[in-house]
């Protein structure tokens, strides 16, 4: 028996990273943030939009999977360094955040604060396989 679909090998990756004492419903919280960023400034990661049977559309999503992970203070910091290195793609989340209400004070936070000393709890990057892995060296897949 042939295999008639084949399992798609993305030469790209988008991944999460989270750092691992986020609260449960703070890591989903991040998580949607951040890769609302990379959704809105790189449309070739965004499929076509979806419709079901009955022809009702659906608004179109990514187009190949979101790998998220976790690691330590630490393991954010150096990936968040190797993703600028790297010149990737990234969007950032910071534990200001968590206090603030609205766009305006996010991107407030994020800019009152150098990049060295930034509170990461959140970082998304998209790129090339290989230099995602790079970024996410010592990170582990989330459970």
């Amino acid at each position: 028996m042939t295999n008639e679909n084949p399992a798609v090998r993305f030469e790209t990756k988008i991944a999460v990273l989270l750092r691992e004492d986020l609260e449960p419903w703070q890591r989903l919280n991040v998580t949607a943030f951040l890769v609302s960023g990379l959704g809105s400034e790189l449309p070739e990661v965004i499929g076509e939009p979806y419709a079901d049977a009955d022809g009702t559309p659906y608004l179109p999503m990514f187009r190949q999977p979101v790998l998220v992970f976790e690691g330590t203070k630490e393991t954010l910091t150096a990936a968040h360094g190797r993703a600028l290195s790297r010149a990737l793609p990234r969007s950032v989340f910071t534990s200001d955040l968590f206090v603030t209400g609205n766009d305006r004070d996010n991107r407030a936070a994020v800019r009152a604060v150098p990049k060295g000393r930034l509170d990461l709890v959140g970082l998304a990057v998209y790129g090339p396989r290989n230099a995602v892995d790079k970024v996410l060296k010592g990170a582990r897949m989330h459970p």
